[in-house]
């Protein structure tokens, strides 16, 4: 029995069916040695290869495994960055057959919940316009909203792409004196930036966006960012019903893996802790001019020229002298450390290196 080219290979985990026709277009699949084209269908006997690879395909289909994925800030949502940025796939587990794909994508000021699946049709089925899967988001938004934009917002705005809308608005509750506003939004699509196009449609500045919900699954409180769950077969089963796909009846999940207790959670944010400070995350400049440490959070001071009491400054007594304070012009620092267990402030021994050393019969006399 043939099936389509690009439902073949985001069946076998290659990627989204999405991708996979964007790469037959390309010109990276081929099928019994001929380039592939849209609307190729292929036989179980036929041999597929990609960018020359080629593809081991499982007839026995895959367990239909989830992961759902507490993105930070600062993070993108491509599998590699020529600039060396960190993405949501470095941290993810190491798949046996196929590879995770990331359902649906946050930009790089959004944060919150993101899903990645082994399962091609899967993630095509959530991500496409048809099956109306709605996302929710928490807004903030700078000064207050007017309730005719809101209104606004929920019956459609004309943007370059379409006509867009929020299915809802709920506006929650403010700190007194604050000039933000919060609001959960839900929408039932999800194209490059939509939520943040609407509001800025209304001349309403987004100051921060952070997803909540996708479909059934609402993002775990407790999860930190940067850390992952993988979903028992219950969570599973609720997205494939969203999206019309026969129910799954096996996982790897064992019983109380994904309960987040205190102990699970601190090993959590200490690999989430290490992973960052190996990549060397920079952290942004304090304002006393200081900048946090990568690795553990400290703050180390930034070497100033020109500020008093620094070397190579022209504090009191150094008089921009490079090693003002620290040894005499002419001594080692070794010769400085021996003398370190001396009073403080005694200068340190004067040696001559031409003066030999006197031999045995010398010390008898």
């Amino acid at each position: 029995m043939s099936d389509k080219l690009q439902k073949v290979l985001a069946n076998n985990g290659v990627g989204s069916r999405r991708e996979m026709e964007s790469w037959i277009e390309q010109g990276r699949v081929s099928v019994n040695g001929a380039l592939a084209k849209l609307g190729d269908r292929v036989e179980p006997t036929d041999q597929i290869r990609v960018d020359n690879h080629l593809l081991k395909r499982d007839q026995s289909a895959p367990v239909c495994r989830v992961l759902m994925y507490n993105k930070p800030e600062g993070e993108l949502c491509s599998r590699t960055d020529p600039m060396g940025r960190l993405t949501v796939f470095d941290r993810l587990p190491i798949i046996n057959s196929g590879r995770w794909i990331a359902v649906g994508r946050l930009d790089l000021n959004t944060s919150g919940l993101l899903l990645f699946t082994n399962d091609g049709e899967l993630a095509n089925r959530l991500m496409h316009p048809r099956h109306e899967v709605e996302r929710e988001y928490a807004v903030r938004v700078f000064g207050e909203v007017d309730a005719k934009t809101l209104v606004t917002l929920q019956k459609g705005v004309e943007l370059d792409d379409g006509m867009a809308k929020f299915t809802e608005i709920v506006a929650r509750p403010n700190e007194e004196e604050s000039i933000n506003s919060w609001f959960n939004v839900s929408l039932s699509e999800g194209r490059n930036r939509e939520v943040r196009r609407l509001w800025e449609s209304q001349g309403v500045q987004v100051s921060r966006l952070i997803r909540l919900r996708y479909g059934p699954l609402s993002l775990q409180k407790r999860l930190p960012q940067g850390a992952w769950i993988e979903l028992e077969l219950t969570d599973v089963n609720a997205l494939r019903k969203q999206v019309q796909l026969p129910v799954e009846t096996e996982t790897v999940v064992g019983i109380g893996d994904n309960k987040l207790d205190h102990v699970k959670l601190q090993r959590m944010r200490r690999s989430v802790k290490k992973h960052k400070a190996r990549a060397g995350t920079p952290n942004k400049p304090n304002a006393d001019r200081t900048e946090a440490d990568g690795a553990d959070g400290q703050r180390t001071r930034k070497p100033s020229a020109g500020r008093p009491g620094v070397n190579g400054g022209k504090g009191k007594g150094s008089r921009g002298k490079p090693n003002a304070g620290r040894t005499r012009a002419g001594t080692s620092d070794v010769q400085s450390s021996d003398n370190a267990g001396g009073k403080p402030g005694s200068k340190p021994k004067r040696t001559n290196p031409n003066r030999k050393k006197p031999t045995r019969q010398q010390q008898g006399q």
